[in-house]
């Protein structure tokens, strides 16, 4: 979907900062957050990431990035039925007034351990071994789709309409944008996409500039 998230090519939100010796987590309550998304398995309907392009703009651009997965996480427990709107209303009214309050633990040292050494596993490569013949070959001339899906896309909006040279083919890969409810995308041809900076840029583009995007074939088409 188009929204805010979907910032490539925008002016005015300053430098990108670099934290020297970032830490993984700023604050003892992300490690929470991300702790909670590990350790409950359930399917968040629609997906993390579109619960997150959806944000009022507002409200994502005055967040942070654990936020975001907090905000997601709760909405997607809430769709999926897990809790409710009211529930969680309670639960929060009650720690506002009730600051002291301890907070419900289990100790459950066992799953503790799986968790565990299901963050540490060795991830195999999502490249699959299937029989799908690729439109494009390195070096074909080709152009990004004009789309605008409702849900998630991995299709930047800066590079619909413009158009680059395939730099790479990676394989068949499952496609990873949101489909509608009931349907499934079958794997696609994976490529990276050299675009020129004038292209994208216009004037305006820093000499020499190029950007190379991951793309599937279904955002592509012969230039």
């Amino acid at each position: 979907m188009n929204g805010i998230h979907d910032m490539g090519g925008m002016h005015g939100f300053g430098p990108v900062v670099r934290e020297e010796n970032e830490p993984v987590f700023h604050h003892d309550w992300e490690g929470r957050v991300y702790a909670m998304r590990v350790a409950t398995p359930v399917p968040i309907p629609g997906g993390s990431r579109n619960n997150i392009e959806q944000m009022d703009p507002a409200a994502y651009l005055t967040t942070s990035y654990y936020e975001k997965w907090l905000h997601s996480h709760i909405k997607g427990l809430i769709d999926a039925g897990v809790l409710t709107e009211a529930e969680l209303a309670a639960r929060v009214a009650f720690y506002r007034d009730h600051p002291e309050a301890p907070v419900p633990r289990r100790e459950d040292p066992e799953r503790v351990q799986r968790i565990q050494a299901q963050l540490r596993r060795v991830v195999e490569s999502p490249r699959l071994d299937l029989p799908i013949q690729p439109q494009f070959r390195p070096g074909a001339a080709v152009r990004a789709r004009n789309l605008h899906p409702p849900g998630h896309t991995r299709l930047p909006r800066y590079v619909r309409g413009k158009g680059g040279v395939v730099a790479r083919f990676y394989g068949i890969y499952d496609f990873q944008d949101a489909m509608p409810a009931g349907t499934a995308a079958p794997p696609q041809p994976l490529y990276a996409v050299r675009f020129d900076g004038r292209e994208l840029w216009g004037e305006s583009a820093e000499a020499h500039s190029v950007v190379y995007i991951d793309m599937w074939e279904s955002y592509l088409e012969p230039a």
